[in-house]
């Protein structure tokens, strides 16, 4: 899956969330989930390969579980970055859903893009 294509599942992804669970997630507009799919994103890249190596004791532990911690460590940064009036979520077990579901998600979309 291209890059501007994981974005825009992430864009969708958020603003389907926050139909479907309005006192979790709160996202102002479709152009704030595009903001947030693109900081998310970018903290992906530079932030979280740090985190996962921080934390790889905890990873083993839990065999990979403390992963979902992290993303959703990674969405509460994105939150903080975007601009919590923006987009945010109600509390940190609100973002390890998210993260939860944003995972599920993207396995779906990449193995039936695989399958291509």
């Amino acid at each position: 899956m291209s890059y501007f294509q994981r974005i825009l599942v992430n864009t969708l992804t958020f603003i389907s969330l926050a139909v479907l669970f309005p006192a979790m997630v709160n996202v102002s507009s479709i152009w704030t989930a595009v903001l947030a799919s693109f900081v998310l994103s970018v903290l992906n890249m530079f932030v979280k390969p740090i985190l996962t190596i921080l934390s790889l004791p905890f990873t083993l532990v839990t065999l990979g579980l403390f992963t979902f911690v992290i993303n959703a460590a990674i969405l509460k940064m994105t939150s903080f970055f975007v601009g919590a009036e923006h987009f945010s979520f109600s509390s940190f077990g609100a973002a390890l859903f998210v993260a939860i579901l944003m995972s599920l998600v993207n396995v779906i979309v990449s193995e039936h893009n695989s399958r291509k």
